[in-house]
């Protein structure tokens, strides 16, 4: 049998059609690929339907809603199945397109259509379609209706209106028709980021309404299953594409295989770890193997961990130069079955209520997750600290890879300055203070205490982030990839930032609209009060005010050049025009006879909520101050950058001068004497 070793660099023709020349041919056997396939069926299926089988009217009544019949929860979950399978899969062939697969050549942006793409694109219209079948079986479950009299004319709409779910699997058949059309139509690498943002969030939708947002803690549930959502796109998503790329005889390529290795062995453990946290509460205290939540939490860590062992085999077989083909497709058989089976457990969680569904829960723990009895004193919102999983995760893994970053720039001899740094790390330490500590705590119940974060997160850190330049430092640390190697970091982010996409994120009339609509268009329209009865809604206002700050700073101080630079002169008017607009939303809030989210704040039942106009004149202040005090810190900032870049462009002159390799004026009296010299042939004479 012939050995493989994945350590070998072999040399590969340039251009985009040689990215697999240089790989790995598994021969194609029908009987084990046969077994294979009925048994990655097998487990995949089998749990989900015997769960949906087995519900019952007693099942139904115990949370409260009436039988609709076994066909309905059967092709509920055997939809769910496929969309997850196949959505799955379209998100895992869109990272292998974008990061697995080598590029080499000068034509790296051009996409090679392939198996890939092909893949991508018939994977995204089954997700549609199995969506779209989701869409009529969870409404009808979630209204205790059959099938037959879901599909009557207008009684799909009002089944949709009894759950979130339903209304999810619509986004989820939205951003599967995106993916879809987008792996079609895309000619160059940047193409497929607007597919791989949509299919992610397709992802998401399903899992973050459903059962991890039910009961106390379901703040912790919520960001561990959506951090955990996006580690299985990245990981078990390009498994099941390779798996299906060796089982069609297709060359698997050497960088390839090394970069999935790479990519398993730095998201399984994290994978793991957000397991344990989803087990952890919808377990809700109770014992692990006591419920059928429980036993079907043990199967999918149990294929977790196959995961990590056929990794870990075909990795040590590679070292040792020991990897044969039959190895290898052993190690990716082995690994496709088991996320077959974590799949398969993951949809029969689905169809039982688990514990967390029985504990009882107060009126603030169905809105936020927790109790805050207590009133928002100084000593609480110091105090009372209880971490955004989401915001810790998010700035942990910011500030690891920009200090690792750092760190190669060192290592090269490379200098980078320490303020920097520190602003970077400022600016994360800030959004964890405000969203963990007892101002995060307090930010769902008292608006006053959330206008103080929304400016924390809109204002002051995104200023500090800006100056960090994380973009140029890492274009620095990647080493740019040689004509004949694979495209690496550095190209992806090249490219990246040479979208369209990101011109039209930067484009500062766009910058400026949503930057400051944003504070209009969510308090004063109905929507700041729906978006607070779900934690994952509160967590993506969040994440708004960030990302938006971020932009909105970055053209106006911002170390990293834009798309579209401003010049210091319209980057103070950049300022002074969004000062206006900050004055007048924070007059507006304390001079409105209209309570912002009452309904909202008077459901959450708690016995110190009292004057919320008081309150609201509060936040008003707040949004008032917290506005433009951080505006006039910046127009000082942007001042003092100004006159350092003058300095740096009169110093430079003056050097280019003294060298003597400024020529404007000795260009000039050439000049005037060539017009002397044409005067005196013409018989003229010139002043």
């Amino acid at each position: 049998m012939r050995q493989l070793n994945l350590e070998d660099r072999p040399e590969t023709p340039a251009g985009p059609a040689a990215a697999d020349v240089a790989g790995l041919r598994l021969s194609r056997r029908r009987a084990p690929l046969a077994a294979v396939t009925v048994l990655a069926a097998g487990v995949a299926g089998g749990p989900g339907i015997a769960a949906a089988v087995a519900q019952d009217a007693a099942v139904y009544a115990s949370i409260h809603v009436d039988f609709p019949g076994t066909a309905v929860p059967v092709t509920a979950a055997a939809a769910r199945l496929v969309a997850d399978v196949a959505g799955l899969i379209a998100v895992g062939g869109l990272v292998v397109a974008l990061f697995l697969r080598p590029r080499r050549g000068g034509g790296r942006d051009r996409l090679s259509r392939g198996l890939t793409l092909t893949t991508v694109q018939v994977a995204a219209l089954v997700w549609l379609s199995a969506a779209a079948v989701s869409v009529l079986a969870e409404a009808a479950d979630a209204g205790g209706a059959p099938l037959s009299s879901a599909v009557l004319p207008g009684h799909l709409p009002y089944l949709v209106s009894f759950s979130d779910l339903p209304k999810a699997w619509i986004l989820t058949a939205l951003c599967a028709a995106v993916v879809a059309a987008g792996a079609f139509l895309a000619r160059r690498w940047q193409g497929l980021l607007v597919p791989l943002g949509a299919g992610v969030l397709g992802l998401l939708a399903p899992v973050v309404v459903g059962q991890v947002l039910v009961g106390p803690d379901h703040d912790v549930g919520v960001d561990a299953a959506a951090i955990q959502v996006v580690l299985v796109a990245g990981t078990f998503g390009p498994v099941l594409v390779l798996g299906l790329r060796a089982a069609t005889g297709r060359v698997l390529a050497h960088e390839t295989l090394r970069r999935t290795a790479r990519l398993l062995a730095a998201g399984l453990p994290l994978v793991l770890v957000t397991e344990l946290a989803v087990t952890w509460f919808k377990l809700a205290g109770s014992p692990l193997l006591g419920s059928g939540t429980g036993r079907l939490a043990v199967v999918r860590l149990a294929a977790e961990v196959v995961v990590g062992v056929a990794l870990a085999a075909a990795w040590w077989w590679a070292r040792r130069g020991a990897l044969t083909e039959r190895r290898l497709m052993g190690c990716l058989a082995a690994a496709v079955v088991a996320v077959a089976g974590w799949l398969g457990a993951g949809v029969a969680m689905t169809r039982i209520p688990p514990p967390q569904y029985f504990v009882p829960t107060s009126y603030a723990q169905v809105f936020l997750g927790f109790d805050v009895d207590a009133p928002p004193s100084a000593a609480a919102l110091v105090t009372a600290w209880r971490p955004n999983v989401l915001f810790a995760v998010l700035a942990a893994a910011a500030v690891l890879v920009y200090l690792l970053a750092v760190r190669r720039l060192r290592r090269r001899g490379d200098l980078w300055p320490v303020g920097r740094t520190a602003a970077w790390t400022a600016g994360w330490l800030v959004v964890v203070v405000v969203t963990s500590s007892g101002l995060g705590r307090y930010s769902g119940p008292s608006f006053s205490v959330h206008m103080g974060v929304h400016m924390a997160l809109n204002m002051f850190a995104p200023v500090l982030l800006a100056m960090g330049g994380v973009l140029t430092l890492l274009l620095r640390a990647a080493r740019p990839a040689g004509p004949r190697e694979a495209a690496g970091p550095h190209e992806w982010l090249t490219a990246a930032l040479g979208s369209p996409l990101l011109r039209l994120a930067y484009h500062p009339l766009l910058v400026f609209v949503v930057f400051i609509g944003s504070y209009y268009g969510l308090y004063l329209t109905g929507l700041f009060g729906d978006a607070m009865r779900f934690h994952w809604a509160h967590q993506l206002m969040n994440l708004h005010f960030v990302v938006v700050g971020y932009l909105f700073f970055s053209l106006v101080v911002g170390v990293d050049r834009p798309p579209r630079p401003l010049p210091h002169l319209g980057r103070l008017g950049f300022v002074l025009a969004a000062m206006p607009f900050h004055a007048f939303f924070g007059v507006i809030l304390m001079t409105s006879d209209t309570v912002i989210a009452e309904e909202y704040y008077r459901l959450l039942d708690l016995p110190w909520i009292g004057d919320l106009d008081g309150v609201q004149r509060a936040g008003g202040g707040i949004a008032w101050a917290g506005g433009e005090i951080p505006l006039l810190l910046v127009m000082a900032a942007l001042g003092r950058q100004w006159a350092r870049s003058d300095e740096r462009e009169a110093r430079r002159r003056d050097r280019h001068f003294d060298s003597g390799l400024d020529d404007d004026f000795d260009s000039y009296n050439e000049m005037l004497r060539r017009l002397d010299e044409r005067a005196a042939r013409d018989g003229k004479a010139h002043p």
